[in-house]
Parts: C-alpha cells; sequence; structure tokens
C-alpha cells in the first residue's frame, strides 16, 4: 500500500520528477563516459606496451638487468628456449640480441637500440610485421636487411633500400659496425618506441659482434583474462623460474613496467572520485526534491498522522518516495549509458591534435571506452543508495513535527 502510494505521490508534480530524473540519468552517462574513456586509455596504453615492447614476461641474466653489458647473456639459453616450446601456457615467444648504438645515413645519425630477432619468432610475439607501410618484412635471403620506422626514416632521409650503417661496441670491447639495407618502414602506436628501435636479424647481429648468446626472450602467455588478472602470469613467471638457472631472473610486465602497473591500479580510486563527485551532486538534487515535495504536504502529513498513521509508516512512505526516484533514475541512467557506450565503442574517440602527444605514451589514435558490468552495478546500487539517504533529512524534519502543528502549516 505504501509503495503504490508513494508511486502516486511522486508523479503528482510530474515536472519536477521528470526534470530531477533526467539529471540523474544525464549526470550517470557523464560519470559513464568519463570512466571509460579512462578505464579504456590506460587499457590501449598496457595492451599496446605488451604487444609491441614488454609482453607478459621478459627473461635477462640478473646482471644484464642491472648493467645491459653486450657480453651479459641469458645462462642456458638454449635449454631453456626449447622447454618454452613445450609449455602449454606459453602461446609466443622470441628471443632476442639486443645492443646500444647508433644508425647513420649520408644525411644524418642518432643513437637507437639495435634489436636482433628471429623473424619467425617475432611475427608470432609481435604485430610488428604487420606495422610495416612501406617495404617488407625479413626474407631468409638478402644481405643485411633493417627495419626502421617512420620516425627514422624521416629523420635520416630513408627510403626502401636505402643504405644506412649501424655503429656499437662489439664483444671484444672494440667499436665495430656495418652497413644495411633498408628493407621495411614500420609505425607503432608508441612514438617514442619508434624513435629507439631499429629491427634486424639475429643472426647479422651476433655475425657483426663476434658473439653468440642471446640478451632477452619475450614470452606471451595463453591469457584469457583482463590485463589486472595477474595470477595466471605469476603462476607462469614461477614455472620458469624454477626450471631455469639462478643466474637468469624472470619478470611479469608488472615488474618491468612498474610505473604503468601502478597507473592502472589506480584507475579504481580514480573513477571512485569521480563517481563519488557526481554521487554528491546528485544527492543534493534528490535533497531538494524531497524537501520540496514533503514540506508542500506537511499539513497532508499531518492529517495522516492525526487519523492514526503511525510515524514510522510515514518514514517509510517518504522513503519509498526517494527509492522510486532513485530506481527509476538508475534505470534511465543505465539505458542512456548502455547506449551511448555503445555507440561510442563503434565510433571510438578520435584524439585529433592529441594523438600526437599522446603517441609518446603508447596510446592509439583513436579511443574506445571501457565500462564493465560491475561498474555498471555499482552505479546503480550507489544511485539507489543515495536515493534513500538523500530523503533522511526530509523525513527526520517532517516527524519532529505534532500533527497539530502540521496541520497548521500555511503555504
Amino acid at each position: 500500500m505504501l509503495i503504490k502510494l508513494a508511486w502516486r505521490n511522486l508523479w503528482r508534480n510530474k515536472l519536477r520528477t521528470s526534470v530531477m530524473l533526467g539529471a540523474m540519468m544525464f549526470g550517470m552517462m557523464g560519470a559513464a563516459v568519463i570512466t571509460g574513456f579512462m578505464s579504456g586509455m590506460l587499457d590501449n596504453m598496457v595492451h599496446n606496451a605488451i604487444d609491441w615492447q614488454i609482453s607478459h614476461l621478459q627473461i635477462h641474466h640478473r646482471q644484464y638487468v642491472k648493467n645491459p653489458d653486450i657480453q651479459v647473456t641469458i645462462a642456458d639459453s638454449d635449454a631453456l628456449l626449447g622447454q618454452l616450446a613445450q609449455n602449454p601456457a606459453v602461446q609466443a615467444f622470441s628471443a632476442r640480441f639486443l645492443i646500444d648504438g647508433m644508425i647513420g645515413s649520408a644525411r644524418s645519425s642518432k643513437g637507437v637500440r639495435i634489436n636482433g630477432i628471429n623473424p619467425p619468432a617475432e611475427a608470432r610475439l609481435t604485430p610488428l610485421e604487420d606495422s610495416i607501410i612501406k617495404g617488407a618484412w625479413f626474407s631468409e635471403v638478402g644481405r643485411k636487411p633493417i627495419l626502421v620506422s617512420v620516425k627514422t626514416a624521416r629523420r635520416l632521409k630513408l627510403r626502401i633500400k636505402s643504405k644506412v650503417v649501424l655503429t656499437f661496441t662489439n664483444g671484444q670491447g672494440e667499436v665495430t659496425g656495418s652497413a644495411f639495407r633498408v628493407r621495411g618502414i614500420f609505425q607503432t602506436p608508441s612514438s617514442q618506441f619508434d624513435d629507439n628501435n631499429v629491427f634486424v636479424r639475429r643472426v647479422d647481429l651476433r655475425n657483426i659482434a663476434g658473439m653468440t648468446g642471446i640478451h632477452e626472450i619475450a614470452v606471451l602467455a595463453m591469457y584469457p583474462g583482463e590485463v589486472d588478472d595477474l595470477q595466471p602470469l605469476v603462476q607462469l613467471r614461477d614455472q620458469i623460474t624454477a626450471i631455469t638457472s639462478t643466474q637468469n631472473l624472470v619478470q611479469d610486465w608488472t615488474q618491468v613496467q612498474p610505473l604503468l602497473a601502478s597507473m592502472l591500479a589506480t584507475t579504481n580510486t580514480s573513477s571512485t572520485i569521480i563517481l563519488g563527485v557526481f554521487i554528491l551532486a546528485m544527492g543534493l538534487g534528490i535533497v531538494n526534491v524531497m524537501l520540496m515535495s514533503v514540506f508542500e504536504r506537511t499539513q497532508e502529513f499531518g492529517v495522516l498522522m492525526a487519523v492514526g498513521m503511525q510515524k514510522y509508516q510515514l518514514f517509510g512512505l517518504i522513503l519509498s518516495e526517494s527509492f522510486w526516484l532513485g530506481i527509476c533514475g538508475a534505470l534511465l541512467g543505465l539505458a542512456g549509458c548502455g547506449v551511448l557506450i555503445f555507440v561510442l565503442q563503434q565510433t571510438g574517440l578520435p584524439l585529433g591534435s592529441m594523438a600526437e602527444g599522446l603517441g609518446a605514451y603508447g596510446i592509439d589514435t583513436v579511443l574506445y571506452p571501457r565500462v564493465s558490468p560491475t561498474e555498471y552495478l555499482v552505479m546503480f546500487g550507489t544511485v539507489v543508495l543515495s536515493a534513500l539517504l538523500a530523503a533522511l533529512y526530509p523525513a527526520r524534519q517532517i516527524l519532529k513535527q505534532r500533527p497539530v502543528d502540521a496541520m497548521a502549516e500555511k503555504h
């Protein structure tokens, strides 16, 4: 009976109720879009970093992590690679020979990290092969091919088949170098990565350096979960640690890039703050609506108390009105959020002039929001709860009055 009466009371002033419901709906949509794009941006950063740079796990010699010297290579690397190939939890892996050096052309030169890779393994691990916009991927034939980024090609005035010279310190501590031919020009989402890396065949680089061995093994796990679900990675990391030499160090992506992991961890905090601000503003609006609704019916409530309605029943009536307001507003908000997020997930948000600046952090030029079902549920529950809490003050104010005083009240 009280619930039915509360529903009718809610619509006694249709305009006021409709305005409040609209404010709640658009407020929820705004909060969902802001938190969705924040989550989407961080997810994009993490996925791009994992896909292009750090993978899920990395294996190095412990001394190489402290000081990346060319002579410090992974212990028992051949045996370790064989065990990784037989591990069902490993989706792909690539062994790399890494050297910091210089790349130079007839026009200019710059410092880069020279990545010596096994092309078939690297193609399974990263999307590098698909990122080539000019030229082609490595082939088994051809003399000393090299892949450079668009930024490097622009700075050094390079084209396909241009000759470049790589210079670095070899395993004997002597400065050496060799000429390479540009086979492909690539572009990744991270402009900083593009600026700092070139790729050659591992066998070519090791021959020039006069060395064997590898400096890094990047591992991509069979990983069906979200990026913040680290349990499968921790298990795989522990498995590999148990089978490899104690001289080697196995790290997951959160250990390789702790700053990126901490940014992802603060997403929930940021979303909570945004939602809290929205709830506070919405709660004040509900308090205002309920105060107006209650005080303009003071005489009516006085009559109800005079004819025998208990105060707890009157209290329940006011809470029921606020509950209906919260339910309707939350449902409309969820519907609006669902439609808006669905549309934005199809179209995305082009970053425009900000794309170049954000590209340094590995963010794509178009962002897509991500709002999880749990976040929708939290928003729904929070809106309903805040509506109920907002009704406590108006209800308390009317219940403090005596029936005779309430009936004598004039508005």
